[in-house]
């Protein structure tokens, strides 16, 4: 380890108040970056990776949703009980969540570009927009939940209710 210049500017080989290189407890930190501790530089790529996960998910619900073509699945989407009801109301919902969903995708590609340019702020704007794309995007989320409940449920059929009794061979069944 004569070679590295972390080492040596702690006290490395050579130093006279520790035995660095038989694990003293002095400078275990500066040894540990030495030997290839997480950097910020591998801190940051992962940041940008994890953000950019978060982003193109969120991008791509945003821009079905808006141009009604999301069909229902199981992972993208407005997902409720009420937007679930009919094809109707899933892409009713997803339109409603759309714009939410894009600007939140566009926060977390945004915060994750940063992040990977700027290492000293990396972590804390990283951070920040990983925050604000989740929380923008559960808001729009439950936007589209709202858009969904306000649209009235569809009535039953008229009629013989489904009872395969080729439609009036109940209603000899029923009071007067």
């Amino acid at each position: 380890m004569t070679g590295s210049p972390l080492i040596n500017a702690v006290g490395g080989d050579g130093c006279d108040q520790c035995d660095t290189t038989s694990g003293g407890d002095e400078h275990g930190a500066a040894l540990w970056i030495a030997r290839g501790a997480p950097t910020l530089v591998s801190v940051n790529i992962v940041l940008f990776v994890v953000l950019l996960l978060v982003g193109l998910p969120l991008g791509a619900a945003g821009v079905l949703g808006l141009r009604g073509t999301l069909p229902r699945n199981r992972f993208l989407g407005v997902r409720s009980k009420a937007s679930l009801r009919d094809d109707e109301t899933f892409a009713l919902a997803n339109r409603v969540a759309g714009v939410p969903n894009l600007v939140a995708a566009a926060i977390a590609v945004l915060a994750g570009i940063a992040a990977l340019l700027a290492p000293e702020t990396a972590l804390v704007v990283g951070l920040v927009g990983l925050v604000g794309a989740i929380g923008i995007g559960a808001a729009g989320g439950v936007l589209g939940h709202r858009a969904a409940e306000a649209v009235p449920e569809p009535e039953p059929a008229a009629g013989c209710g489904g009872c395969a009794c080729a439609g009036g061979g109940c209603s000899v069944l029923t009071r007067a």
